[in-house]
């Protein structure tokens, strides 16, 4: 088993790393704002890569089912298969952010038809499902920081709020791209 042992200096870089992660998360998510609420889409009318909201939620649903499967290693103590685990989560949505970027990108965001069944329970759902997703960010880059720097009691701690918001907005996002998906009868 491998373990990472900081230093006294590595340490020290807790509050600039902090920071940073809070920077690049900040930024990320007024990128995606701005994609979303405020860019063009470059393609709007195109059916090029239509493929891509199925693509969004079968990311979502891999990285929904290797954070679960993460957790069922950490509570086994099986740390390389638990950290093995939590890496491909993070690979799956790294994924998904790069497909969500490129659909939005092209095509644009996608309204809920206004008289579809269910639209009062989509909206909440997709609305909690966005604001935990800018919350999760940090979160699971503060995570993975304290893991892969050896700052396991502080891992523990940020992960015990970290997993919940990942596997929901993970979860959440396959559950909203098929309500979507029915609503449009598609």
């Amino acid at each position: 088993m491998t373990t990472f042992a900081p230093s006294a200096n590595s340490r020290s870089g807790t509050g600039p790393a902090i920071a940073a992660i809070l920077a690049v998360s900040a930024a990320a998510t007024l990128f995606l704002f701005w994609l979303i609420y405020v860019h063009p889409a470059m393609d709007a009318t195109s059916t090029r890569f239509a493929f891509l909201p199925a693509l969004n939620a079968l990311l979502n649903g891999l990285s929904a089912t290797a954070l679960l499967i993460g957790y069922t290693f950490i509570r086994a103590h099986r740390i390389a298969a638990h950290r093995a685990s939590m890496l491909t989560a993070f690979g799956f949505s790294t994924l998904f952010l790069v497909s969500y970027i490129l659909h939005h990108a092209l095509h644009g965001d996608v309204r809920y038809p206004v008289h579809a069944a269910l639209r009062s329970v989509y909206l909440p759902l997709l609305a909690s499902h966005i604001v935990l997703a800018v919350v999760a960010l940090p979160l699971v880059l503060v995570t993975f920081f304290f893991s892969l720097t050896g700052r396991i009691p502080q891992h523990r701690k940020v992960a015990r709020w970290t997993f919940p918001l990942w596997l929901y907005v993970s979860i959440t996002g396959v559950v909203t791209y098929v309500m979507l998906r029915l609503a449009q009868g598609s």
